[in-house]
């Protein structure tokens, strides 16, 4: 059985994490999403546990996915689920560059856990959680840019003030 891992934040899930987990899920038999507990973030949008449920909802129709949080090293969660590679999407040039050098890093520090790319899917490419956190600091929702729950755990939060678009 082949089991993958994709971290990230998560801080929030967009509609393109979800497109890149729905992708990996049709790949892998098993697909660890581990929510990263991201101590250099200093005003996250949403708790870790908040991440957490957000993702299990999100993801609750896709039976070979999984989601954990996780803090410290990656390759040490990855050693940890039982797997040996790493999915990462790749949105643009500057993604690339990054996700390179960690990929060989993580593979060097973990004696082998190999880094899978996958390449976003056009109509994503724009979207990431930091436009989503830069558009909230100014209380404006981006219904198309994260799923719906997510989307509603916003206003709930009062960090948007509506689920509409300002024209």
């Amino acid at each position: 059985m082949k089991k993958v891992v994709y971290p990230g934040s998560f801080d929030p899930v967009t509609v393109g994490h979800m497109d890149l987990i729905r992708r990996a899920a049709g790949i892998f038999d098993q697909v660890v999403v581990g929510v990263l507990i991201n101590s250099e973030k200093k005003s996250p949008l949403f708790s870790l546990e908040e991440r957490v449920i957000m993702l299990k909802d999100a993801c609750k129709g896709i039976p070979n996915v999984s989601v954990e949080s996780f803090d410290g090293l990656l390759i040490d969660f990855v050693r940890a689920t039982g797997s040996d590679t790493i999915i990462r999407g790749l949105r643009e040039l500057m993604d690339f560059e990054m996700e390179l050098q960690l990929a060989q890093v993580n593979r060097v520090a973990s004696g082998g856990i190999e880094t899978v790319f996958l390449p976003t899917d056009p109509k994503f490419s724009n979207v990431s959680s930091s436009v989503v956190r830069e558009f909230a600091r100014y209380r404006v929702a981006l219904p198309d840019f994260v799923p719906e729950n997510v989307l509603q755990a916003m206003v709930n939060k009062g960090i948007v003030e509506s689920t509409k678009q300002e024209d």
